[in-house]
């Protein structure tokens, strides 16, 4: 729509007077004094060809948005008289003012045509709409387009004058209520038993491992670590430090910035578990708690700190999802797979988090995170991140294997001497006919053989647990030490059979 002619008097039709001519006065009768108020000084001006009147909060022809068209005022004189255009008795209806707002009826003088202008209201009423003139013959709609344009800026401007009002009354009479962080007690503390609380306490004593190796490319990874004792021992996992194992370099940073140098004490491939010492480790380390992990239920809440994707003293939370989960996984070498009977949580664990502790509720350590499941289906640490199911290591086992490399820097295994099969599931651990190298599957006069045990017999239960496979066995096993007594149930030619077996020992890693 043209805005050309936006605070300009629109010339009458020549064609058509817009109003009809003066009516004839008879000459006895004086002409009688003009109806209305007189506009003075101190009151509003009554609405002119220059534009809609500027009272306040009224947007005027100067200050009309970019979108938006101020009305045309048309003027409504005849040729031959300079005059205000002629009141209508009511205010017309097409003008699209709500009825609300009619403008009031003005008498017309007894002497003569046209009547005075209405005054204009007072600020924050409705102003009448300009009358219309008489139709011309031609039909045109210009004018009603106008007046509907009129209405409705003007029905807009008095809605932002009150808007505008009442937002001014609002801020001074209503104070604010909001509280700001500066008012907050300084003596506030998280309630013991929280996961902030917990997280305070635990975080000084989970440093980040950097792991470099001593070749020429000076290859390392990252991870988890956490103090072990006041001595500077820190316990994580072997696929951590595999890497720097020879040769190579070793550091532990602490959530305070500290950063001290570390050498491998001991580790241990098929449990996943490596003792480092702080080669200057400062006064004052405080060691975790340790929990027991055999008392631990499912649905338990649980804690994981660790440096995910090197994201270091990073919290996540969850609960313990499951118990006893056989899981194989590798140390990231190419080396042996390490096996464990794992503790399941849904707290979120990414490479990175590997060596750090799993908490319970109230802090004490449960478990070592260790391995994630892959979105290809199988375990370990390279995949993109965690879908909710991550492995710990039950830290009764961790405890037993870290004594042993402090003690004397390898790690010790209790077997029952049998060759199992690693590849198939689902039937239990079936004992293989032969031996690595073509040695005998049944260790002569070993565990297994004196427990009644021969090649081909299918272990289906190990301590009360269900095996289903060669792996599931081998974790079952490593919960136990040497010389403990087991009870042990094989299938041999349909026929279920139960024995004890007294674990044996293997000392180190082959």
């Amino acid at each position: 729509m043209s805005t050309e002619n936006e605070g300009k008097a629109v010339p009458g039709d020549p064609a058509a007077p817009s109003v009809p001519p003066t009516p004839p006065v008879p000459p006895s009768a004086p002409p009688a004094p003009e109806a209305g108020p007189t506009s003075g000084p101190e009151s509003n001006p009554a609405p002119t060809t220059q534009g809609v009147p500027t009272t306040q909060g009224v947007p005027t022809t100067q200050g009309v948005p970019a979108t938006q068209e101020a009305p045309t005022v048309r003027a409504a004189q005849p040729p031959h008289a300079a005059q205000p255009a002629p009141a209508a008795a009511e205010p017309p209806t097409a003008s699209g003012a709500p009825a609300s707002h009619a403008a009031p009826a003005y008498a017309a003088p007894a002497g003569g045509w046209p009547p005075p202008p209405p005054t204009v209201p007072s600020w924050g009423t409705p102003h009448a709409p300009v009358p219309a003139a008489p139709a011309a013959p031609r039909k045109r709609t210009g004018g009603l387009v106008a007046a509907v344009l009129a209405a409705a800026l003007v029905a807009g401007g008095i809605g932002g004058g009150i808007g505008y009002w009442a937002a001014e009354r609002g801020d001074d009479g209503i104070s604010s209520t909001t509280v700001s962080s500066g008012e907050t007690p300084a003596s506030f503390k998280r309630d013991p038993g929280t996961v902030a609380a917990v997280a305070a306490t635990a975080l000084p004593s989970v440093g980040t491992i950097k792991a470099k190796s001593g070749g020429s490319q000076g290859e390392g990874g990252t991870g988890t670590g956490f103090v072990y004792d006041q001595e500077g021992h820190i316990l994580t996992n072997n696929h951590v430090v595999a890497s720097a194992a020879d040769g190579g370099t070793l550091s532990v940073t602490f959530s305070d910035g500290k950063s001290y140098d570390a050498e491998v004490v001991g580790r241990a491939e098929g449990y996943d578990v490596a003792v480092l010492k702080l080669t200057n480790a400062p006064k004052g380390l405080k060691p975790l708690p340790l929990g027991d992990s055999d008392k631990v239920a499912v649905g338990d809440s649980t804690i994981a700190i660790g440096a995910p994707f090197g994201l270091s003293n990073t919290v996540t939370t969850g609960i313990i999802s499951a118990k006893n989960r056989p899981v194989a996984s590798g140390d990231g070498t190419g080396g042996s797979n390490s096996y464990m009977s794992a503790l399941q949580t849904d707290a979120s664990i990414n490479p990175g988090n590997s060596g750090g502790p799993l908490l319970d509720a109230s802090g004490a350590v449960i478990g070592i995170n260790s391995a994630i499941q892959s979105t290809s289906g199988g375990f370990g640490q390279s995949q993109a991140g965690s879908i909710g199911l991550g492995f710990a290591i039950p830290v009764n086992q961790a405890k037993n294997v870290a004594q042993q490399l402090i003690k004397t820097g390898k790690p010790v295994y209790p077997v029952i001497g049998a060759t199992v099969n690693m590849n198939d599931k689902g039937e239990g651990a079936e004992i293989a006919e032969r031996g690595t190298g073509s040695t005998p599957s049944v260790t002569p006069n070993g565990p297994a053989a004196k427990a009644g045990l021969k090649p081909g017999d299918v272990i289906t239960g190990f301590g009360g647990h269900q095996i289903d496979s060669g792996p599931t066995l081998i974790s079952e096993i490593w919960t136990h030490k040497p010389g403990d007594s087991v009870e042990i149930t094989y299938e041999r030619d349909g026929r279920s059979v139960t024995t004890t077996v007294v674990l044996g020992e293997r000392t180190g890693d082959s």
